[in-house]
């Protein structure tokens, strides 16, 4: 099992203590750095800021939204983060959600696996710089069919340091996460429960199928996780109740929301029932307090270190090979003296 650190998203500024996090995680054999991305700060900027002071660990985004750039954009900093890093880069893409994509970006939230195919197709082409991209897709076309009929056909200026720069996909559901292992390099799952493996080695191998690969070997599934040690599991799950009322409760419309799929296949269906019921109702303290300790645990490792000690062979009998963690530096080393020994 190997360690990744998730500095998260920004609420009114950076994350305390990222700076001195990312420098330890480098020094402590970390296999890699990531940022993120909602309706607030972007995932390059501060990945390339704080990148600049590392040596080791590789440097993800975990997610560039596919909303927020175009696919050529995507590319373009995806390899010159790739230059600047020395080959270091991971390209973590999602398609996000309704409520962002559409309220936040004013683009369509239509047909995302379709559109994750034209997305990476792009990309891969610009990477490979073998010929101009070109793409007359449903929702991509290169060169621009309606314009003034100037476009052309172009290559990059820039040769990529690598033409197989790693492209990881953010997924819950599981024709998405068949997806990433089809045309992707990696796995993003953001809420994985070790009891449910059998349904996403499933998935996983149906895309691996798909996409004629043909071994486990050179896929990564990086999974987020909160390590919270502390005497007490309740007080412990205390401080995780809070993202999972947001996330089951909020993100998302009643019917249309991707992370209450994910628990609800858990088996905690009538628990996120109630949950969303409250929180979109305004009553996000008695939602926050009905997520149950259970859901907690489920996806998170969480308790006295004994304790997260045994829940680790779990995930290491899983589809997962690296966990990404975050907090301050005290948490870093605990994850680093805890997983990596």
């Amino acid at each position: 099992m190997r360690l990744g650190l998730n500095t998260g998203y920004w609420s009114s500024g950076p994350p305390s203590s990222a700076v001195e996090a990312v420098a330890l995680a480098d020094q402590l054999g970390f296999e890699h750095v990531w940022t993120a991305e909602a309706y607030g700060s972007d995932a390059l900027t501060p990945l390339a800021w704080w990148g600049a002071s590392t040596t080791n660990v590789k440097l993800g985004t975990a997610i560039m939204q596919m909303s927020a750039r175009t696919p050529a954009a995507t590319a373009m900093a995806a390899m010159t983060m790739d230059h600047l890093s020395g080959g270091r880069f991971i390209c973590g893409l999602g398609a996000s959600g309704p409520q962002v994509v559409e309220g936040w970006y004013g683009q369509p939230y239509s047909r995302p696996l379709e559109r994750t195919r034209e997305f990476v197709d792009i990309m891969r082409q610009i990477f490979a710089r073998e010929e101009p991209a070109m793409l007359d897709g449903r929702h991509y076309q290169l060169p621009f069919p309606d314009g003034t009929g100037l476009g052309k056909p172009l290559k990059s200026t820039v040769h990529p340091l690598r033409k197989d720069l790693p492209i990881y996909l953010a997924a819950e559901g599981p024709k998405n996460v068949a997806l990433s292992a089809e045309i992707c390099d990696g796995w993003l799952p953001l809420f994985f429960a070790p009891k449910d493996n059998q349904f996403y080695q499933e998935a996983l191998q149906q895309g691996m199928d798909a996409g004629g690969r043909n071994s486990w070997d050179d896929f990564e599934v990086a999974a987020t996780v909160s390590v919270i040690p502390g005497d007490s599991v309740e007080e412990c799950a205390d401080k995780i109740r809070p993202m999972l009322a947001l996330y089951v409760g909020g993100m998302g419309a009643k019917g249309k929301n991707f992370h209450f799929d994910v628990f609800a296949r858990m088996g905690f269906e009538a628990e996120c029932d109630t949950v969303q019921e409250l929180y979109l109702n305004g009553n996000k303290a008695d939602a926050i307090a009905a997520v149950p300790t259970a859901m907690c645990e489920a996806i998170s490792l969480i308790g006295p270190p004994d304790k997260i000690k045994d829940e680790l062979a779990m995930w290491d009998e899983s589809v997962v090979n690296t966990l990404l963690v975050s907090g301050p530096p005290s948490l870093i080393q605990f994850c680093a003296d805890t997983v990596l020994g």
